[in-house]
């Protein structure tokens, strides 16, 4: 597994441990590392149907890992667009590779993001290490 501590420049954040990052109309969501680490080895992604429409903040899924039960936010109001289905049989791509193969779904946006929307790295690593 990865270092809790990788937090990539080029994503953005929320207090609840998803990254998101812009992708043309759509934004692409998953955990953060630190967040697959606090949960452990994850067994199964409840991925939410196409077309769920989401608040700001709102439950998207759970993941269920050896540990516990977590639920998965939208970063910001809109439609679910598309899932990565990959994690319906291997939902360990999300403990082996959080920022990449294991996204977790594509979300809409019902307005477009603003510059500032969510936490930069830096602002998400402050957030961590207040945590503990």
């Amino acid at each position: 597994m990865s270092d809790p501590t990788i937090v990539p420049e080029a994503l953005r954040y929320t207090a609840d441990h998803e990254w998101f990052r812009p992708d043309g109309t759509e934004v692409l969501v998953g955990v953060t590392d630190y967040a697959q680490h606090q949960m452990t080895d994850v067994v199964f992604v409840d991925l939410p149907p196409i077309g769920k429409i989401v608040a700001a903040h709102g439950t998207v899924l759970t993941l269920e890992s050896v540990k516990t039960v977590s639920d998965v936010y939208a970063p910001v109001a809109g439609t679910v667009t598309a899932v990565n289905d990959q994690l319906k049989n291997h939902p360990e791509l999300i403990n082996q590779d959080p920022y990449g193969n294991g996204w977790i779904f594509r979300l809409h946006p019902t307005a477009p993001l603003g510059p500032s929307e969510g936490l930069s790295a830096t602002e998400y690593k402050q957030h961590v290490a207040e945590a503990h």
